[in-house]
């Protein structure tokens, strides 16, 4: 099998876990961050085409020119997968801003919206594609140590969702990824290369709207010691 994956928020973890994944069965991959030639390197090394894309994901027309530039290079994806690493400051809920707010709201929110509709119009011309939008374990477990972050997870999570229903019918899979654990290399669950390969099955089962990784009563508890 082959395509095209585009990977938004290319990093040495998840991103080049999803990258391998989808690498390994021949597909070409398109990494959109600030920088990801070392990552291009490390997959060329291992025989899958691909190629950096240079983007700031809150800068919605660089985003664009970025995943146009992606289709120039390797045609229309197949595959979105939005997994930026989570930046800026992270806020308690009493003291969470407008402007801190907005920080993550544009990255997790904005940023995937500026993706799936860079990459859609040709996965409804196709009537197939699959995009996965990766969250937080705050999208689904409130924490008031992630507040901020927490309102910009739950809504990208409830927004994949939403696709999942009304783009289900025409033919395309979106999903969403909570990662409710960390990523950790050797890990026998949380290794890079092991969340990559359950992106891929999810890809595969057009059925689901969700996976996630972790354990989210273990959070629970957390939040809960925290008081």
């Amino acid at each position: 099998m082959s395509g095209t994956l585009v990977v938004v928020g290319a990093g040495p973890g998840l991103g080049l876990g999803v990258a391998r994944a989808f690498g390994r069965r021949g597909y070409r991959v398109g990494l959109v961050a600030r920088t990801a030639e070392k990552l291009v390197a490390e997959l060329t090394g291992a025989g899958v085409t691909a190629a950096a894309f240079s983007a700031d994901i809150r800068d919605r027309a660089a985003l664009t020119g970025a995943l146009a530039a992606a289709k120039r290079a390797f045609g229309p994806a197949d595959v979105l997968s939005y997994s930026p690493s989570p930046t800026g400051e992270i806020t308690g809920a009493a003291r969470t801003t407008v402007a801190s707010a907005s920080a993550q709201f544009e990255l997790h929110v904005l940023g995937a919206i500026t993706a799936v509709g860079a990459v859609l119009p040709d996965m409804r011309a196709r009537g197939t594609g699959t995009l996965l939008l990766t969250t937080g374990v705050s999208s689904t477990v409130s924490a008031p140590f992630l507040a901020n972050v927490g309102l910009a997870m739950a809504g990208l999570r409830n927004w994949a969702l939403g696709l999942h229903r009304e783009l289900a019918p025409a033919g395309i899979h979106a999903a969403a990824v909570t990662i409710a654990s960390g990523v950790i290399p050797g890990d026998p669950l949380a290794d890079p290369d092991v969340i990559g390969e359950r992106y891929y099955r999810l890809h595969r089962d057009a059925g689901r709207a969700e996976d996630v990784v972790g354990d989210l009563d273990a959070f629970r508890a957390l939040v809960a010691r925290s008081g």
